[in-house]
C-alpha cells in the first residue's frame, strides 16, 4: 500500500493517522489536502472532516535494496547490500552485494549479476513515471566489478596488439553492456585502433579493428 485517503477532525490527525497506515514518517510521503475541517452551525451541526490524501515518495534505492535481498534469499543466498556510491541523475548507484560464496551468483563472466542489476533497475523504477527520474544501477558482488575490469583491461590490450601484427580485426566473445564499455575506453585512445559494439543482446560483442592512421 503506497496511498491512503484518511478523514479526521483536523488535518494533522489524518495525515497521522495515514502515516501510521503507511508504517512511515512524514518527510517520506506526499501530503494532499483534498478537505478542510469545517465547522458547522454554532459549532454543533453539519461538522465536515479534514480529508487527505497521503502518497509514499518511492525511494529507487530502497526499493532496489529490497529487491535484491527478496531475490537473494529465495535462491538460498544471504546478502547484506551496501550503497557504496548513490550516484547522481547521470551517474548509476553503486550497490555491494556482501556474502558467502557468491561465485553462483556472480555466475561465468558476471552474466547472472548482469542479469540480476537489470531485473533490479525494471523493479525499482517501475513505479516511476518521469523518465529523468529514473534510476541505474551497478551490482558489484564481493568487489567483483573490479576484478573483472582489471581482466577485461588486459584482454583489451593484448587483443589489440595483435590487431596491430597482424592488421586484421579481432570479435571478442558476447558480454554485457558494461563489459563493453570498459573494453571501449580501455583503447579509445590508440590512434591505430578503432572498436564498436556489434551483434543482439544478449549476444552483442565487440570487434576491435585497425585503422591506418596515414
Amino acid at each position: 500500500m503506497n496511498k491512503v485517503v484518511v478523514q479526521a477532525k483536523t488535518v494533522e490527525l489524518a495525515v497521522a493517522s495515514a502515516l501510521e497506515q503507511l508504517n512511515t514518517t512524514q518527510d517520506k510521503v506526499v501530503v494532499r489536502v483534498l478537505e478542510q475541517p469545517r465547522k458547522g452551525f454554532l459549532g454543533l451541526f453539519g461538522f465536515r472532516d479534514a480529508k487527505v490524501e497521503v502518497e509514499k515518495v518511492i525511494d529507487p534505492i530502497q526499493e532496489a535494496i529490497t529487491f535484491i535481498q527478496k531475490v537473494t534469499s529465495m535462491l538460498g543466498f544471504q546478502i547484506e547490500v551496501e550503497v557504496k556510491d548513490e550516484g547522481g541523475r547521470k551517474k548509476p548507484v553503486i550497490l555491494g552485494l556482501k556474502g558467502e560464496n557468491l561465485g553462483p551468483l556472480i555466475g561465468k563472466k558476471g552474466t547472472r549479476i548482469a542479469s540480476l542489476q537489470l531485473l533490479t533497475e525494471l523493479y525499482a523504477n517501475r513505479k516511476i513515471e518521469k523518465y529523468r527520474d529514473k534510476r541505474r544501477f551497478i551490482l558489484d558482488a564481493d568487489n567483483y566489478r573490479e576484478r573483472r575490469e582489471g581482466v577485461l583491461t588486459s584482454l583489451a590490450k593484448r587483443t589489440a596488439q595483435k590487431v596491430l601484427r597482424t592488421k586484421t580485426e579481432i570479435a571478442l566473445d558476447p558480454m554485457p553492456a558494461m563489459d563493453r564499455k570498459v573494453i571501449h575506453q580501455t583503447l579509445q585512445s590508440m590512434e591505430e585502433i578503432t572498436t564498436r559494439s556489434e551483434g543482439e543482446e544478449p549476444f552483442r560483442y565487440v570487434v576491435i579493428r585497425y585503422h591506418s592512421s596515414s
